[in-house]
């Protein structure tokens, strides 16, 4: 199993990388992008100008004026020693790949704007961009009086960045919701969760990289998270129960593990950002709140799918014995139980959830990179820490209140602060409540 594994780890950037870019004539490019080359090729007697459609990381934007699009007019990127230039296409849009992140600066050239268009008072001419852990940045160029901006409410915003942040804490509680299984029922802190959660979005990407329909390449990644559980306590977590290893040297080799994990991944899927299908999502407007097509799957997938491990929780006599063995092993051992085999389900429930909350957190970002499980790490552990450490509704809740704070405490935070907001609120809830929401005093100590 693991051998497969390495070797879809080995496979998927292979196939990504060794797809030859189609020629021009062929090139899957935006339209902008082809209409520039044209139109370039003939104004220079043939030499074609470059609009980086070879490349993943992208500027993009849309051009308009009095509410109809503006077509035909130049938009420059330059920097990092790189060129690039573009048409907007008949809707508007434009956009134009870098070779890497970094920052670039975007000029729109005002002398092919139409007759009597020009740029709004105050815009920035050019202008400079940076990428901020997202492989495609926008930004608009404003003309004159011709895109109007909607005021929104504050209402309306604090609506949105609800929405947004129900959306994320869900997406959070996956991965929360395994972990706490998982200590609850060894008593494990385990610093490798966050490698779970990269494998799972690796896994989607090099299962889809393989020409799979998407949805398979997704079952396929949970399945192959699961597995992965599995593997772990088969293999590490069992027998240094059996020797009888104390939780701290246990918890200290997770630590080992986490970086084992995170670099080989480095290794065979490499640095770069990556791109799971569909990964842009146009905007969905419900009544007063915009939101796109991917967090909204995002959040009735979660929801579902926590819904379901509450009901086998409470419902299935797995659950219950799961409920038990977190509660007082030896008891449960004594009743009959088969601590081991309730141990190896919850490694392996725990391992699926990590892939699917990775997934979605790969459409979130957007994008799969070999630390992404590292990045949101912390907020898992502040979610159950919150909570209630072992207890898998307090993960929930946890989740959900370390979510709504982050996205909504950037109505008044810098975007860069949001995560450092959500930690503090975790020290202050921990102060006046030390063992989270819903813990039990007695676990304390």
């Amino acid at each position: 199993m693991v051998g497969v594994f390495a070797g879809l780890l080995l496979a998927a950037p292979a196939v990504h990388a060794t797809t030859a870019p189609p020629p021009a004539s062929e090139s899957t490019a935006p339209e902008s992008s082809t209409e520039a080359t044209a139109q370039d090729s003939e104004d220079s007697g043939g030499d074609e100008t470059s609009n980086g459609a070879e490349y993943q990381d992208r500027i993009s934007g849309v051009l308009r004026n009095a509410g109809a699009p503006v077509a035909g007019v130049t938009i420059k990127a330059s920097g990092n020693g790189y060129e690039a230039e573009t048409e907007t296409a008949e809707n508007g849009s434009w956009s134009i790949g870098v070779p890497e992140q970094g920052a670039y600066e975007v000029e729109l050239d005002e002398s092919t704007l139409p007759e009597g268009v020009a740029l709004a008072e105050g815009q920035q001419n050019p202008r400079t961009v940076t990428f901020a852990g997202t492989s495609n940045i926008t930004t608009l160029f404003l003309l004159g009086e011709g895109i109007v901006l909607q005021g929104d409410t504050f209402g309306t915003k604090l609506i949105e960045r609800a929405v947004a942040g129900l959306s994320f804490g869900l997406l959070l509680a996956l991965s929360a919701v395994g972990l706490s299984l998982i200590f609850g029922t060894t008593g494990l802190t385990n610093f490798a969760h966050g490698e779970m959660v990269t494998f799972g979005a690796v896994l989607a990407f090099g299962f889809s990289a393989l020409g799979l329909p998407l949805w398979l390449a997704l079952v396929l990644a949970v399945v192959g998270g699961a597995g992965l559980g599995y593997v772990q306590d088969a293999g590490l977590w069992r027998p240094l129960r059996r020797r009888g290893t104390g939780l701290v040297p246990m918890m200290i080799v997770s630590i080992g593990l986490a970086l084992a994990l995170r670099y080989t991944i480095l290794f065979f899927f490499g640095g770069a950002t990556q791109q799971l299908p569909d990964s842009q999502s146009p905007m969905l407007e419900l009544g007063p709140v915009s939101i796109s097509r991917n967090n909204l799957v995002s959040l009735v997938v979660s929801l579902v799918v926590i819904l379901i491990v509450a009901a086998l929780l409470l419902r299935t006599r797995i659950g219950k014995a799961t409920r038990a063995v977190a509660d007082n092993p030896p008891l449960a051992a004594a009743s009959g139980i088969d601590v081991d085999r309730v141990i190896r389900i919850v490694w392996m429930a725990g391992g699926a959830l990590a892939a699917l909350g990775g997934i979605l957190w790969a459409y979130y970002r957007p994008g799969v990179s070999f630390n992404m499980g590292q990045q949101i790490l912390l907020l898992i552990f502040a979610s159950v820490t919150l909570g209630g450490l072992g207890t898998v509704f307090g993960a929930l809740i946890g989740s959900i209140i370390v979510g709504l704070f982050v996205e909504i405490s950037t109505l008044w935070l810098e975007a860069d602060l949001k995560y450092v907001g959500a930690l503090l609120i975790m020290i202050l809830v921990l102060l006046v409540r030390p063992q989270g929401i819903l813990g039990r005093r007695e676990r304390i100590g």
